[in-house]
Protein backbone atom coordinates (compact mmCIF):
# COMPACT_ATOMS: atom_id res chain seq x y z
CA UNK A 1 0.00 0.00 0.00
CA UNK A 2 1.35 3.41 -1.00
CA UNK A 3 1.27 5.76 1.99
CA UNK A 4 2.68 8.75 0.13
CA UNK A 5 1.12 11.93 1.48
CA UNK A 6 -0.95 14.26 -0.65
CA UNK A 7 -0.35 18.00 -0.64
CA UNK A 8 -2.82 20.51 0.70
CA UNK A 9 -4.58 21.32 3.95
CA UNK A 10 -7.37 19.52 5.77
CA UNK A 11 -8.48 16.11 4.54
CA UNK A 12 -6.99 15.59 1.08
CA UNK A 13 -8.70 12.70 -0.67
CA UNK A 14 -6.69 10.68 -3.19
CA UNK A 15 -6.80 7.31 -4.95
CA UNK A 16 -5.20 5.55 -1.98
CA UNK A 17 -6.81 7.07 1.07
CA UNK A 18 -6.75 10.44 2.76
CA UNK A 19 -3.92 12.64 3.94
CA UNK A 20 -4.85 14.72 6.98
CA UNK A 21 -2.89 17.93 7.55
CA UNK A 22 -3.35 20.61 10.21
CA UNK A 23 -1.52 23.70 11.44
CA UNK A 24 -0.97 23.61 15.22
CA UNK A 25 2.38 25.31 15.94
CA UNK A 26 2.13 25.03 19.74
CA UNK A 27 1.13 21.37 19.88
CA UNK A 28 3.44 18.83 21.48
CA UNK A 29 1.85 16.01 19.52
CA UNK A 30 -1.26 15.57 17.39
CA UNK A 31 -3.45 12.57 16.57
CA UNK A 32 -6.21 12.09 14.03
CA UNK A 33 -9.06 9.75 14.87
CA UNK A 34 -12.41 8.93 13.33
CA UNK A 35 -14.68 6.33 11.84
CA UNK A 36 -11.75 4.98 9.79
CA UNK A 37 -9.95 3.78 12.94
CA UNK A 38 -12.98 3.19 15.15
CA UNK A 39 -12.26 6.47 16.98
CA UNK A 40 -9.04 5.18 18.49
CA UNK A 41 -7.44 8.27 20.01
CA UNK A 42 -3.87 7.02 20.07
CA UNK A 43 -3.31 4.80 17.03
CA UNK A 44 -2.76 7.51 14.39
CA UNK A 45 -0.14 9.95 15.60
CA UNK A 46 0.57 12.70 13.08
CA UNK A 47 4.09 13.51 11.91
CA UNK A 48 5.47 16.97 12.56
CA UNK A 49 6.49 18.39 9.17
CA UNK A 50 8.01 21.59 10.52
CA UNK A 51 6.70 25.17 10.81
CA UNK A 52 3.80 23.96 12.93
CA UNK A 53 2.28 21.59 10.36
CA UNK A 54 1.31 18.01 11.19
CA UNK A 55 0.20 15.26 8.79
CA UNK A 56 -0.90 11.64 8.65
CA UNK A 57 -1.91 9.44 5.71
CA UNK A 58 -4.79 7.04 6.38
CA UNK A 59 -5.21 4.46 3.63
CA UNK A 60 -8.46 3.27 5.23
CA UNK A 61 -10.15 6.69 5.14
CA UNK A 62 -12.44 7.66 2.27
CA UNK A 63 -15.22 10.07 1.35
CA UNK A 64 -17.79 10.23 4.14
CA UNK A 65 -15.28 9.37 6.85
CA UNK A 66 -15.93 11.37 10.02
CA UNK A 67 -12.86 12.57 11.90
CA UNK A 68 -11.30 14.99 14.38
CA UNK A 69 -7.87 15.98 15.60
CA UNK A 70 -6.53 15.50 19.13
CA UNK A 71 -4.01 18.15 20.15
CA UNK A 72 -1.74 17.71 23.19
CA UNK A 73 -0.44 20.94 24.70
CA UNK A 74 1.07 21.41 28.14
CA UNK A 75 -0.93 18.63 29.73
CA UNK A 76 -4.17 19.58 27.98
CA UNK A 77 -5.87 17.25 25.50
CA UNK A 78 -7.98 19.17 23.01
CA UNK A 79 -10.46 17.61 20.57
CA UNK A 80 -10.67 19.86 17.52
CA UNK A 81 -12.42 19.83 14.18
CA UNK A 82 -10.48 20.41 11.01
CA UNK A 83 -10.26 24.16 10.26
CA UNK A 84 -10.36 23.20 6.56
CA UNK A 85 -13.27 20.76 6.92
CA UNK A 86 -15.35 20.86 3.72
CA UNK A 87 -18.30 19.22 5.38
CA UNK A 88 -19.60 18.96 8.95
CA UNK A 89 -22.21 16.81 10.66
CA UNK A 90 -23.15 20.10 12.36
CA UNK A 91 -21.32 23.11 13.77
CA UNK A 92 -20.27 21.23 16.93
CA UNK A 93 -20.25 17.74 15.40
CA UNK A 94 -17.55 16.00 13.41
CA UNK A 95 -15.57 16.90 10.32
CA UNK A 96 -16.39 14.80 7.25
CA UNK A 97 -14.06 13.84 4.38
CA UNK A 98 -15.51 15.25 1.15
CA UNK A 99 -14.47 14.79 -2.48
CA UNK A 100 -14.35 18.41 -3.56
CA UNK A 101 -13.83 17.70 -7.26
CA UNK A 102 -16.34 14.92 -7.86
CA UNK A 103 -18.79 15.66 -10.67
CA UNK A 104 -16.88 18.86 -11.41
CA UNK A 105 -18.16 20.33 -14.65
CA UNK A 106 -16.08 23.17 -16.01
CA UNK A 107 -18.79 24.76 -18.12
CA UNK A 108 -16.89 28.03 -18.51
CA UNK A 109 -19.75 30.30 -17.54
CA UNK A 110 -19.07 34.01 -17.88
CA UNK A 111 -20.92 36.44 -15.61
CA UNK A 112 -22.55 39.49 -17.20
CA UNK A 113 -20.49 42.59 -17.79
CA UNK A 114 -20.52 44.79 -14.72
CA UNK A 115 -22.46 47.55 -16.50
CA UNK A 116 -25.25 45.08 -17.37
CA UNK A 117 -25.44 43.40 -13.98
CA UNK A 118 -28.74 43.29 -12.05
CA UNK A 119 -28.44 41.70 -8.60
CA UNK A 120 -31.08 39.84 -6.57
CA UNK A 121 -29.99 39.34 -2.96
CA UNK A 122 -31.39 36.25 -1.27
CA UNK A 123 -31.14 34.24 1.93
CA UNK A 124 -31.16 30.49 1.36
CA UNK A 125 -32.91 29.60 4.63
CA UNK A 126 -35.96 31.81 3.99
CA UNK A 127 -36.07 32.28 0.22
CA UNK A 128 -38.13 29.18 -0.58
CA UNK A 129 -39.36 26.60 1.94
CA UNK A 130 -41.74 24.94 -0.51
CA UNK A 131 -42.12 21.26 0.35
CA UNK A 132 -40.30 21.62 3.66
CA UNK A 133 -41.84 20.52 6.93
CA UNK A 134 -42.76 23.08 9.57
CA UNK A 135 -39.65 24.38 11.26
CA UNK A 136 -37.33 23.27 8.44
CA UNK A 137 -35.37 25.95 6.65
CA UNK A 138 -35.04 26.24 2.92
CA UNK A 139 -31.96 24.79 1.26
CA UNK A 140 -30.13 25.10 -2.04
CA UNK A 141 -32.43 22.56 -3.67
CA UNK A 142 -35.60 24.45 -2.81
CA UNK A 143 -33.95 27.75 -3.78
CA UNK A 144 -32.98 26.29 -7.17
CA UNK A 145 -36.66 25.63 -7.88
CA UNK A 146 -37.16 29.41 -8.12
CA UNK A 147 -34.33 30.00 -10.60
CA UNK A 148 -36.73 29.93 -13.56
CA UNK A 149 -38.68 32.71 -11.88
CA UNK A 150 -35.50 34.75 -11.28
CA UNK A 151 -34.44 34.27 -14.90
CA UNK A 152 -37.88 35.30 -16.20
CA UNK A 153 -37.79 38.37 -13.96
CA UNK A 154 -34.73 39.35 -15.97
CA UNK A 155 -32.22 39.11 -13.12
CA UNK A 156 -28.80 37.92 -14.28
CA UNK A 157 -26.98 37.78 -10.91
CA UNK A 158 -27.96 36.43 -7.50
CA UNK A 159 -26.08 37.39 -4.37
CA UNK A 160 -26.36 34.81 -1.61
CA UNK A 161 -25.97 35.70 2.05
CA UNK A 162 -23.19 33.65 3.74
CA UNK A 163 -23.53 29.86 3.69
CA UNK A 164 -20.52 28.67 5.72
CA UNK A 165 -21.49 26.34 8.60
CA UNK A 166 -23.02 28.33 11.46
CA UNK A 167 -24.57 27.41 14.85
CA UNK A 168 -28.03 25.86 14.57
CA UNK A 169 -30.27 26.09 11.51
CA UNK A 170 -31.39 29.72 11.76
CA UNK A 171 -28.94 32.50 10.97
CA UNK A 172 -28.21 35.31 8.55
CA UNK A 173 -24.88 33.54 8.04
CA UNK A 174 -22.58 36.29 9.31
CA UNK A 175 -21.42 34.12 12.24
CA UNK A 176 -19.33 31.41 10.54
CA UNK A 177 -18.18 28.59 12.81
CA UNK A 178 -16.56 26.38 10.16
CA UNK A 179 -15.62 28.66 7.27
CA UNK A 180 -14.85 25.95 4.65
CA UNK A 181 -17.95 23.81 5.23
CA UNK A 182 -21.27 24.58 3.53
CA UNK A 183 -24.10 24.87 6.06
CA UNK A 184 -25.55 21.42 6.76
CA UNK A 185 -29.17 22.62 6.94
CA UNK A 186 -28.76 24.18 3.46
CA UNK A 187 -27.81 20.79 1.99
CA UNK A 188 -24.03 20.91 2.35
CA UNK A 189 -21.47 21.20 -0.47
CA UNK A 190 -23.31 19.02 -2.99
CA UNK A 191 -26.35 21.29 -2.73
CA UNK A 192 -24.30 24.45 -3.37
CA UNK A 193 -22.77 22.84 -6.46
CA UNK A 194 -26.26 21.94 -7.66
CA UNK A 195 -27.51 25.51 -7.18
CA UNK A 196 -24.58 27.12 -8.98
CA UNK A 197 -24.85 24.69 -11.91
CA UNK A 198 -28.60 25.27 -12.25
CA UNK A 199 -28.12 29.04 -12.06
CA UNK A 200 -25.47 28.97 -14.76
CA UNK A 201 -27.68 26.86 -17.01
CA UNK A 202 -30.16 29.74 -16.88
CA UNK A 203 -27.60 32.46 -17.51
CA UNK A 204 -27.55 33.60 -13.88
CA UNK A 205 -24.28 34.43 -12.12
CA UNK A 206 -23.80 33.60 -8.43
CA UNK A 207 -22.04 35.97 -6.02
CA UNK A 208 -21.39 34.63 -2.52
CA UNK A 209 -21.10 36.66 0.68
CA UNK A 210 -17.93 35.90 2.66
CA UNK A 211 -17.01 36.99 6.19
CA UNK A 212 -13.33 37.71 6.80
CA UNK A 213 -13.65 40.60 9.27
CA UNK A 214 -14.43 38.27 12.19
CA UNK A 215 -15.20 34.61 12.81
CA UNK A 216 -17.84 33.04 15.04
CA UNK A 217 -18.18 34.16 17.76
CA UNK A 218 -20.06 31.02 18.96
CA UNK A 219 -19.36 27.33 18.23
CA UNK A 220 -15.97 28.64 17.17
CA UNK A 221 -13.67 25.66 16.76
CA UNK A 222 -10.73 27.92 15.87
CA UNK A 223 -10.73 29.68 19.26
CA UNK A 224 -7.44 28.91 21.08
CA UNK A 225 -7.09 26.11 18.56
CA UNK A 226 -3.84 24.51 19.68
CA UNK A 227 -4.06 25.61 23.32
CA UNK A 228 -1.97 28.76 23.04
CA UNK A 229 -3.34 32.22 23.77
CA UNK A 230 -2.34 35.60 25.17
CA UNK A 231 -4.46 37.96 27.25
CA UNK A 232 -7.28 35.42 27.31
CA UNK A 233 -7.91 35.95 23.60
CA UNK A 234 -8.27 33.68 20.61
CA UNK A 235 -4.87 32.14 19.97
CA UNK A 236 -3.17 31.39 16.68
CA UNK A 237 -5.96 32.39 14.27
CA UNK A 238 -6.70 35.75 15.93
CA UNK A 239 -5.06 38.89 17.18
CA UNK A 240 -4.30 38.57 20.87
CA UNK A 241 -4.18 42.26 21.73
CA UNK A 242 -6.31 45.39 21.16
CA UNK A 243 -6.47 44.60 17.44
CA UNK A 244 -8.75 41.63 18.18
CA UNK A 245 -11.75 43.86 18.93
CA UNK A 246 -14.74 43.80 16.58
CA UNK A 247 -18.47 44.48 17.11
CA UNK A 248 -18.81 40.69 17.48
CA UNK A 249 -16.20 40.08 20.17
CA UNK A 250 -12.41 39.73 20.06
CA UNK A 251 -12.56 37.60 16.93
CA UNK A 252 -10.65 39.56 14.28
CA UNK A 253 -8.32 37.23 12.34
CA UNK A 254 -4.60 37.93 12.60
CA UNK A 255 -3.91 39.25 9.10
CA UNK A 256 -0.24 39.53 9.99
CA UNK A 257 0.27 35.76 10.30
CA UNK A 258 1.04 34.18 6.91
CA UNK A 259 -0.81 31.01 7.90
CA UNK A 260 -3.99 32.96 8.71
CA UNK A 261 -3.77 34.98 5.52
CA UNK A 262 -3.36 31.73 3.59
CA UNK A 263 -6.33 30.28 5.42
CA UNK A 264 -8.62 33.13 4.37
CA UNK A 265 -7.12 33.20 0.88
CA UNK A 266 -7.72 29.46 0.45
CA UNK A 267 -11.30 30.01 1.55
CA UNK A 268 -11.92 32.69 -1.07
CA UNK A 269 -10.42 30.57 -3.83
CA UNK A 270 -12.51 27.57 -2.72
CA UNK A 271 -15.77 29.35 -3.60
CA UNK A 272 -14.48 30.77 -6.86
CA UNK A 273 -12.71 27.67 -8.14
CA UNK A 274 -14.22 24.46 -6.76
CA UNK A 275 -17.77 25.78 -6.38
CA UNK A 276 -17.50 28.00 -9.49
CA UNK A 277 -19.10 31.05 -7.92
CA UNK A 278 -18.82 34.13 -10.11
CA UNK A 279 -17.78 36.59 -7.47
CA UNK A 280 -17.57 37.42 -3.79
CA UNK A 281 -19.17 40.12 -1.69
CA UNK A 282 -16.89 40.84 1.30
CA UNK A 283 -18.77 41.65 4.48
CA UNK A 284 -17.74 44.76 6.44
CA UNK A 285 -14.35 45.40 4.84
CA UNK A 286 -13.87 48.50 6.99
CA UNK A 287 -13.33 46.16 9.95
CA UNK A 288 -10.52 44.47 8.01
CA UNK A 289 -8.74 47.67 7.04
CA UNK A 290 -9.42 49.98 10.01
CA UNK A 291 -8.58 49.49 13.68
CA UNK A 292 -11.73 51.21 14.93
CA UNK A 293 -14.64 50.95 12.53
CA UNK A 294 -16.76 53.30 14.67
CA UNK A 295 -14.42 56.20 13.96
CA UNK A 296 -16.43 58.26 11.48
CA UNK A 297 -13.29 59.85 10.09
CA UNK A 298 -11.77 56.49 9.23
CA UNK A 299 -9.28 56.37 12.06
CA UNK A 300 -6.07 54.38 12.21
CA UNK A 301 -5.44 52.01 9.33
CA UNK A 302 -4.78 48.33 10.04
CA UNK A 303 -1.98 47.95 7.52
CA UNK A 304 -1.93 44.15 7.76
CA UNK A 305 -5.63 44.04 6.86
CA UNK A 306 -5.06 46.37 3.90
CA UNK A 307 -2.18 44.17 2.75
CA UNK A 308 -4.32 41.06 3.04
CA UNK A 309 -7.13 42.54 0.92
CA UNK A 310 -4.77 43.89 -1.73
CA UNK A 311 -2.86 40.62 -2.00
CA UNK A 312 -6.02 38.53 -2.17
CA UNK A 313 -7.70 40.72 -4.75
CA UNK A 314 -4.53 40.78 -6.84
CA UNK A 315 -4.42 36.98 -6.93
CA UNK A 316 -8.11 36.63 -7.70
CA UNK A 317 -7.92 39.13 -10.56
CA UNK A 318 -4.96 37.28 -12.05
CA UNK A 319 -6.60 33.86 -11.80
CA UNK A 320 -10.23 34.82 -12.46
CA UNK A 321 -10.28 38.12 -14.35
CA UNK A 322 -13.99 37.87 -15.17
CA UNK A 323 -15.20 37.37 -11.59
CA UNK A 324 -16.53 40.30 -9.60
CA UNK A 325 -15.36 41.48 -6.19
CA UNK A 326 -17.73 43.65 -4.16
CA UNK A 327 -16.97 45.27 -0.81
CA UNK A 328 -19.50 46.22 1.83
CA UNK A 329 -17.43 49.05 3.23
CA UNK A 330 -20.01 51.71 4.10
CA UNK A 331 -17.37 54.43 4.56
CA UNK A 332 -17.80 56.11 1.16
CA UNK A 333 -14.08 55.68 0.58
CA UNK A 334 -12.96 55.71 -3.05
CA UNK A 335 -9.74 53.83 -2.21
CA UNK A 336 -11.78 50.64 -1.72
CA UNK A 337 -12.58 50.44 -5.43
CA UNK A 338 -9.46 52.20 -6.71
CA UNK A 339 -7.16 50.08 -8.87
CA UNK A 340 -4.41 48.12 -7.17
CA UNK A 341 -1.74 49.90 -9.20
CA UNK A 342 -3.15 53.19 -7.90
CA UNK A 343 -2.77 52.10 -4.30
CA UNK A 344 -6.41 51.03 -3.90
CA UNK A 345 -7.86 47.76 -2.63
CA UNK A 346 -8.92 46.68 -6.12
CA UNK A 347 -12.59 45.85 -5.53
CA UNK A 348 -14.79 46.18 -8.60
CA UNK A 349 -17.68 47.82 -6.76
CA UNK A 350 -18.85 48.61 -3.23
CA UNK A 351 -22.04 48.87 -1.25
CA UNK A 352 -22.62 52.45 -0.17
CA UNK A 353 -24.89 53.14 2.74
CA UNK A 354 -25.54 56.69 1.57
CA UNK A 355 -27.59 55.90 -1.53
CA UNK A 356 -30.14 53.73 0.24
CA UNK A 357 -30.40 55.95 3.30
CA UNK A 358 -30.94 59.17 1.33
CA UNK A 359 -33.37 57.76 -1.22
CA UNK A 360 -35.45 56.00 1.45
CA UNK A 361 -35.62 59.23 3.44
CA UNK A 362 -36.86 61.15 0.41
CA UNK A 363 -39.50 58.49 -0.30
CA UNK A 364 -40.74 58.08 3.28
CA UNK A 365 -41.30 61.76 4.10
CA UNK A 366 -45.07 62.10 4.26
CA UNK A 367 -45.43 65.81 3.48
CA UNK A 368 -44.42 66.91 -0.02
CA UNK A 369 -43.46 70.36 1.28
CA UNK A 370 -40.70 68.75 3.36
CA UNK A 371 -39.29 66.77 0.47
CA UNK A 372 -36.17 67.89 -1.40
CA UNK A 373 -34.98 66.55 -4.72
CA UNK A 374 -31.53 68.07 -4.27
CA UNK A 375 -30.57 64.94 -2.36
CA UNK A 376 -31.70 62.73 -5.25
CA UNK A 377 -29.73 64.77 -7.76
CA UNK A 378 -26.60 64.46 -5.61
CA UNK A 379 -27.11 60.69 -5.46
CA UNK A 380 -27.35 60.46 -9.23
CA UNK A 381 -24.10 62.37 -9.69
CA UNK A 382 -22.05 60.64 -6.99
CA UNK A 383 -19.45 58.09 -8.05
CA UNK A 384 -16.10 56.61 -7.12
CA UNK A 385 -12.97 57.09 -9.22
CA UNK A 386 -14.93 58.47 -12.16
CA UNK A 387 -16.70 55.12 -12.68
CA UNK A 388 -20.44 54.97 -12.03
CA UNK A 389 -20.44 51.17 -11.68
CA UNK A 390 -18.16 51.17 -8.65
CA UNK A 391 -21.24 51.39 -6.45
CA UNK A 392 -24.08 48.95 -5.79
CA UNK A 393 -27.35 50.83 -5.32
CA UNK A 394 -30.55 49.66 -3.66
CA UNK A 395 -33.48 50.67 -1.46
CA UNK A 396 -33.66 47.30 0.30
CA UNK A 397 -30.95 44.92 1.48
CA UNK A 398 -30.86 42.48 4.38
CA UNK A 399 -29.55 45.27 6.64
CA UNK A 400 -32.20 47.83 5.65
CA UNK A 401 -35.18 45.55 6.28
CA UNK A 402 -34.19 43.43 9.23
CA UNK A 403 -35.87 44.84 12.32
CA UNK A 404 -38.71 46.96 13.65
CA UNK A 405 -36.74 50.18 13.22
CA UNK A 406 -35.70 49.45 9.62
CA UNK A 407 -38.75 48.10 7.86
CA UNK A 408 -39.43 47.05 4.32
CA UNK A 409 -39.86 50.20 2.24
CA UNK A 410 -43.65 49.94 1.57
CA UNK A 411 -44.31 49.55 5.30
CA UNK A 412 -42.03 52.48 6.12
CA UNK A 413 -43.79 54.65 3.54
CA UNK A 414 -47.30 53.82 4.72
CA UNK A 415 -47.13 52.24 8.19
CA UNK A 416 -49.89 49.73 8.76
CA UNK A 417 -50.97 49.84 5.12
CA UNK A 418 -48.01 48.59 3.09
CA UNK A 419 -50.35 47.60 0.27
CA UNK A 420 -51.90 51.06 0.05
CA UNK A 421 -51.77 53.45 -2.89
CA UNK A 422 -48.86 55.55 -1.67
CA UNK A 423 -46.82 52.56 -0.54
CA UNK A 424 -47.13 51.09 -4.02
CA UNK A 425 -46.42 54.30 -5.88
CA UNK A 426 -43.53 55.56 -3.82
CA UNK A 427 -41.77 52.19 -3.46
CA UNK A 428 -41.97 51.59 -7.22
CA UNK A 429 -40.78 55.18 -7.78
CA UNK A 430 -37.76 54.13 -5.74
CA UNK A 431 -37.34 51.13 -8.03
CA UNK A 432 -37.51 53.41 -11.07
CA UNK A 433 -34.67 55.51 -9.65
CA UNK A 434 -32.59 52.43 -8.75
CA UNK A 435 -32.85 50.92 -12.22
CA UNK A 436 -32.14 54.17 -14.07
CA UNK A 437 -29.49 55.71 -11.80
CA UNK A 438 -25.78 55.15 -12.46
CA UNK A 439 -24.60 52.09 -10.55
CA UNK A 440 -25.26 48.36 -10.21
CA UNK A 441 -28.93 47.95 -9.21
CA UNK A 442 -29.87 45.41 -6.53
CA UNK A 443 -33.17 44.29 -5.01
CA UNK A 444 -33.78 42.10 -1.96
CA UNK A 445 -35.84 38.92 -2.10
CA UNK A 446 -39.57 39.60 -2.33
CA UNK A 447 -39.15 43.33 -2.89
CA UNK A 448 -40.72 42.89 -6.32
CA UNK A 449 -44.01 41.70 -4.84
CA UNK A 450 -44.22 44.27 -2.06
CA UNK A 451 -43.10 42.09 0.83
CA UNK A 452 -43.73 44.22 3.88
CA UNK A 453 -42.72 42.12 6.92
CA UNK A 454 -39.21 42.80 8.15
CA UNK A 455 -36.62 40.18 7.28
CA UNK A 456 -36.01 37.51 9.91
CA UNK A 457 -34.20 34.19 9.52
CA UNK A 458 -37.24 32.37 10.94
CA UNK A 459 -39.79 33.91 8.53
CA UNK A 460 -40.04 32.33 5.07
CA UNK A 461 -40.71 34.53 2.08
CA UNK A 462 -44.44 34.57 1.26
CA UNK A 463 -44.66 33.44 -2.36
CA UNK A 464 -48.46 33.74 -2.25
CA UNK A 465 -47.95 37.47 -2.85
CA UNK A 466 -46.42 36.79 -6.27
CA UNK A 467 -49.73 36.25 -8.03
CA UNK A 468 -51.62 38.84 -6.01
CA UNK A 469 -49.12 41.54 -6.94
CA UNK A 470 -48.36 40.23 -10.41
CA UNK A 471 -48.70 43.71 -11.90
CA UNK A 472 -46.00 45.11 -9.60
CA UNK A 473 -43.80 42.13 -10.49
CA UNK A 474 -44.29 43.01 -14.16
CA UNK A 475 -43.24 46.59 -13.37
CA UNK A 476 -39.99 45.30 -11.89
CA UNK A 477 -39.55 42.92 -14.83
CA UNK A 478 -39.97 45.76 -17.32
CA UNK A 479 -37.50 47.96 -15.45
CA UNK A 480 -34.93 45.16 -15.29
CA UNK A 481 -35.14 44.43 -19.01
CA UNK A 482 -34.79 48.13 -19.81
CA UNK A 483 -31.83 48.44 -17.42
CA UNK A 484 -30.05 45.64 -19.28
CA UNK A 485 -31.04 47.16 -22.64
CA UNK A 486 -32.43 43.74 -23.54
CA UNK A 487 -34.33 45.14 -26.52
CA UNK A 488 -31.49 47.40 -27.58
CA UNK A 489 -33.27 50.76 -27.24
CA UNK A 490 -32.30 51.77 -23.72
CA UNK A 491 -28.55 51.33 -24.01
CA UNK A 492 -27.93 54.56 -22.18
CA UNK A 493 -29.03 52.91 -18.94
CA UNK A 494 -25.88 50.78 -18.88
CA UNK A 495 -23.56 53.57 -19.93
CA UNK A 496 -21.33 55.84 -17.88
CA UNK A 497 -23.00 59.09 -18.89
CA UNK A 498 -25.54 61.13 -16.93
CA UNK A 499 -26.79 64.67 -17.48
CA UNK A 500 -29.27 66.48 -15.23
CA UNK A 501 -31.71 68.10 -17.66
CA UNK A 502 -34.29 69.65 -15.38
CA UNK A 503 -34.62 70.37 -11.66
CA UNK A 504 -37.92 71.72 -10.30
CA UNK A 505 -37.77 72.24 -6.54
CA UNK A 506 -41.28 73.64 -6.38
CA UNK A 507 -42.94 70.92 -8.42
CA UNK A 508 -40.59 68.17 -7.16
CA UNK A 509 -39.78 67.03 -10.69
CA UNK A 510 -36.35 65.84 -11.80
CA UNK A 511 -35.35 64.91 -15.35
CA UNK A 512 -32.04 63.33 -16.32
CA UNK A 513 -30.48 61.69 -19.35
CA UNK A 514 -28.42 58.50 -19.31
CA UNK A 515 -26.18 57.77 -22.25
CA UNK A 516 -23.58 55.32 -23.43
CA UNK A 517 -20.34 56.89 -24.65
CA UNK A 518 -20.43 54.63 -27.71
CA UNK A 519 -23.82 56.05 -28.68
CA UNK A 520 -24.10 59.56 -27.21
CA UNK A 521 -26.78 60.73 -29.68
CA UNK A 522 -29.31 58.21 -28.39
CA UNK A 523 -29.75 58.94 -24.70
CA UNK A 524 -32.47 57.61 -22.46
CA UNK A 525 -34.43 60.35 -20.66
CA UNK A 526 -35.97 59.74 -17.25
CA UNK A 527 -38.42 62.16 -15.66
CA UNK A 528 -39.59 61.52 -12.09
CA UNK A 529 -42.28 63.22 -10.03
CA UNK A 530 -41.82 63.16 -6.25
CA UNK A 531 -45.14 64.88 -5.57
CA UNK A 532 -48.70 63.63 -5.12
CA UNK A 533 -49.88 65.88 -7.96
CA UNK A 534 -50.17 64.36 -11.45
CA UNK A 535 -48.33 66.69 -13.82
CA UNK A 536 -50.31 67.27 -17.02
CA UNK A 537 -48.63 68.94 -19.99
CA UNK A 538 -45.34 69.26 -18.12
CA UNK A 539 -42.58 70.80 -20.25
CA UNK A 540 -38.81 70.48 -19.81
CA UNK A 541 -35.74 71.02 -21.95
CA UNK A 542 -33.70 68.33 -23.73
CA UNK A 543 -30.64 68.40 -25.95
CA UNK A 544 -32.00 66.11 -28.67
CA UNK A 545 -35.02 66.72 -30.87
CA UNK A 546 -37.15 64.38 -32.94
CA UNK A 547 -39.79 61.90 -31.87
CA UNK A 548 -39.54 60.35 -28.43
CA UNK A 549 -41.32 57.21 -27.23
CA UNK A 550 -42.48 56.51 -23.69
CA UNK A 551 -40.97 53.06 -23.12
CA UNK A 552 -41.87 52.88 -19.43
CA UNK A 553 -44.59 54.56 -17.40
CA UNK A 554 -44.73 53.68 -13.71
CA UNK A 555 -48.28 55.08 -13.54
CA UNK A 556 -49.69 52.59 -16.02
CA UNK A 557 -52.84 51.05 -14.60
CA UNK A 558 -51.77 47.71 -16.02
CA UNK A 559 -49.24 47.52 -13.19
CA UNK A 560 -51.87 48.18 -10.53
CA UNK A 561 -55.47 49.33 -10.61
CA UNK A 562 -54.84 52.21 -8.21
CA UNK A 563 -52.27 53.72 -10.56
CA UNK A 564 -53.52 56.62 -12.68
CA UNK A 565 -53.39 55.94 -16.39
CA UNK A 566 -51.16 58.38 -18.26
CA UNK A 567 -51.80 57.32 -21.82
CA UNK A 568 -48.80 58.67 -23.69
CA UNK A 569 -46.85 56.60 -26.21
CA UNK A 570 -45.14 59.11 -28.50
CA UNK A 571 -43.87 62.57 -27.59
CA UNK A 572 -42.75 65.22 -30.07
CA UNK A 573 -40.06 67.71 -29.24
CA UNK A 574 -40.72 71.42 -29.29
CA UNK A 575 -38.72 74.62 -29.18
CA UNK A 576 -35.84 75.05 -26.79
CA UNK A 577 -36.16 75.69 -23.06
CA UNK A 578 -33.79 76.62 -20.25
CA UNK A 579 -30.69 76.59 -22.43
CA UNK A 580 -31.58 73.32 -24.16
CA UNK A 581 -32.17 73.26 -27.91
CA UNK A 582 -35.41 71.33 -27.64
CA UNK A 583 -38.16 70.54 -25.15
CA UNK A 584 -40.63 67.77 -24.40
CA UNK A 585 -44.17 67.98 -23.04
CA UNK A 586 -45.35 64.97 -21.03
CA UNK A 587 -47.91 63.88 -18.46
CA UNK A 588 -46.18 62.53 -15.36
CA UNK A 589 -48.04 60.28 -12.88
CA UNK A 590 -48.36 61.05 -9.19
CA UNK A 591 -45.32 59.70 -7.32
CA UNK A 592 -44.11 58.15 -10.54
CA UNK A 593 -42.11 58.66 -13.66
CA UNK A 594 -41.42 57.93 -17.30
CA UNK A 595 -38.54 56.55 -19.34
CA UNK A 596 -38.27 57.91 -22.88
CA UNK A 597 -36.09 57.02 -25.84
CA UNK A 598 -35.76 58.33 -29.35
Amino acid sequence: MNNEKYSGMGAILGPEGVTFRVWAPNAEKVFVFGSFNEWNDSSCEMEHEGNGYWSFHASDASEGTEYKFIIHNNGNVLHRNDPYALKMTNSVGNSVVYDLWKDFNDHEFRPPAINEMVIYELHIGTFNREGREDGQVGDFYTAAKKLDYIRDLGVNTVEIMPVAEFPGDLSWGYNPSNPFAVETSYGGPDALKHFVFEAHMRGIAVILDVVYNHLGPTDLNLWQYDGWEENGKGGIYFYNDHRAKTPWGDTRPDYGRPEVRNYLRDNALLWLEAFQCDGLRFDATAIIRLLNVDDQMGGAVLEEGVGFLRSLNQEIKEKFPHKILIAEDLKFDSSVTADLDQGGLGFDSQWGIGFSHVLREVLTISNDHDRSINAVENLLLSKFNNDVFEKVIYTESHDEVANIESKRLPEEIQPGDAEGEYAKKKSTLGALVIFTAPGIPMIFQGQEFLTYEHFHDSKPLDWGRLEYFGGIVNLYRDLIHLRKASEGFARGLNGQGIDILHHDDQGLVLAYARYHHDDPDNPVVIVVNFSVETKLGYRFGVHHGGNWNVIFNSGWSGYDQVFSEVDVKEVHSGEGLNGKQHSLVVDIPSYGGLILSR
